[in-house]
């Protein structure tokens, strides 16, 4: 198979089975009119009209207004998904169950006892008995017998992942940021917000199963990228980089590059025999003070209470310092209430016990999904070695339904919901063809959700299928 350098230095792997009308000269084309293939598909010219916008208000950009899952879902809403959402299979909510069926999993409150000191507003940084909380935590599961330890100064509680990444950029300087492709779809929005960095995308190869590695580290730092942003775990791929790798990376990145580790799906570890562990970055960090490692981490993902909007960034003092600061002009901070009902959650044995119980509840799952989608004819070239995501591929199929978009179109006529690839392609400036995309021919499928709701999805997906 022939590899293809564009003359950007960016090297795309051609698809196997791909239909010969997909232009290969493209790949990464700055084009603004649309190509004669998106205009031949309804579907395309839907998804490009709703992100290039227009203006009925002249304050109103309203191509800001929607990521992979709001437009998923909005055009579920047209196939009646809102009225009858029961009889739905959704696939493509980037959140797990939470309900309390899982077994060995510590029942979620039910009801919060409201303090007089929680009708106050609080730190913007995060009440301290939390961030303390999270400091023992980290240097429980991440930092024993090592001298440099977390204390609550290297800890900021923000109202979400988001808002910890909005939070992160904000008081990044002028830099060259680094991020991948494919990747988290509100990444996208981020990037294209802030004037104080310049975006830099860097494909991933199929080949490398669209994962990060030391070489593609130190090749981005040595073109004069100073921040990298990346999952890891990653989504959409399901992907995760242990150690050795990851200390190699940290390595590579130390005193060189401020690195980001978004590390929501940490607790999705399906490496390790199902025992709880969780990767972390923190395990690398030399100085919990001097490393430019800023990880982020919440409550949403591995203890599945996405609702409640607690999560925290752990890095240098004088970062945090930064990040609590600028909460005072960005989302005012977390929710009090909630906090202090998560500090006992954090015990780290309990946290433990916890991540055992979700590791074999989800690989379970993972294991019924993937056996489903190989009896369907899917050739399944990558596990998922985390997180609760198939990244899917979907160039097996007859070309009808090939595409990520076309396919999620056949999918809503059997009442599923799967996120299209082109969503994980992060296009800050909107310059590229669709068809153009290396994440065209994929989509994202969830086992997030109950096992029911699994099942209703693949019968669904069979039924395109056979169809």
């Amino acid at each position: 198979m022939t590899s293809i350098t564009s003359e950007h230095g960016f090297t795309a792997v051609p698809i196997p089975h791909r239909p010969s009308t997909v232009p290969r000269d493209r790949r990464f084309s700055t084009s603004k009119d649309p190509s004669e293939n998106e205009l031949n598909s309804p579907v395309h010219r839907q998804f490009r009209n709703a992100h290039e916008g227009h203006r009925p208000h002249s304050g109103l950009d309203p191509s800001r207004s929607s990521t992979g899952v709001v437009w998923t879902t909005e055009r579920a809403y047209d196939h009646g998904y809102l009225d009858h959402p029961e009889e739905w299979a959704n696939l493509g909510q980037g959140a797990p169950e939470v309900e309390d069926d899982i077994v060995d999993s510590f029942p979620r409150p039910k009801t919060i006892e409201i303090t007089v000191n929680a009708r106050e507003y609080g730190p913007t940084a995060g009440i301290k008995p939390l961030r303390d909380a999270v400091a023992r935590l980290y240097n429980a599961h991440h930092r024993q017998g090592k001298m440099s330890q977390y204390t609550w100064e290297n800890v900021c509680i923000v109202p979400g992942g988001r808002a910890g990444l909005i939070r992160i950029a904000a008081v990044l300087n002028n830099a060259y940021l680094g991020f991948f492709i494919p990747d988290y779809t509100a990444y996208n929005e981020m990037l294209s917000l802030f004037k104080n960095f310049a975006a830099i995308p860097s494909p991933l190869s199929e080949a490398d199963g669209y994962n990060i590695h030391p070489d593609k580290i130190a090749e981005e730092i040595s073109r004069g990228t100073s921040v990298i942003l990346t999952s890891n775990p990653r989504n959409p791929s399901g992907q995760v980089v242990a150690n050795p790798e990851l200390k190699e990376i940290q390595d590579i990145c130390r005193d060189r590059a401020t690195l980001i580790m978004d590390e929501f799906y940490g607790g999705y570890n399906y490496t390790s025999g199902c025992d709880g562990t969780v990767v972390s970055a923190a395990e690398n960090v030399e100085d919990v003070d001097d490393d430019d490692v800023l990880i982020i981490d919440g409550l949403t993902k591995r203890f599945r209470l996405p609702g409640w909007r607690i999560a925290w960034v752990v890095g240098p003092k004088e970062f945090i310092k930064a990040i609590g600061s600028c909460g005072s002009y960005l989302d005012g901070g977390a929710n009090v209430p909630f906090q202090e009902a998560a500090v006992p959650m954090l015990e780290p044995s309990r946290v433990t016990k916890e991540m055992k119980a979700l590791q074999v509840h989800f690989k379970t799952k993972r294991d019924y999904v993937i056996g489903r989608l190989k009896a369907m004819g899917f050739e399944m070239k990558m596990i998922p070695t985390s997180t609760f995501y198939i990244w899917l591929d979907l160039s097996c199929l007859p070309y009808a339904i090939s595409d990520g978009l076309k396919f999620f179109e056949a999918c809503l006529k059997e009442k599923v919901i799967i996120v299209p690839g082109i969503f994980f392609d992060l296009n800050p400036a909107k310059r590229r063809d669709l068809f153009d995309s290396p994440c065209h021919h994929f989509v994202r499928l969830s086992y997030g959700p109950r096992m029911v709701v699994v099942k209703k999805g693949l019968d669904g997906i069979e039924r395109v299928l056979k169809k």
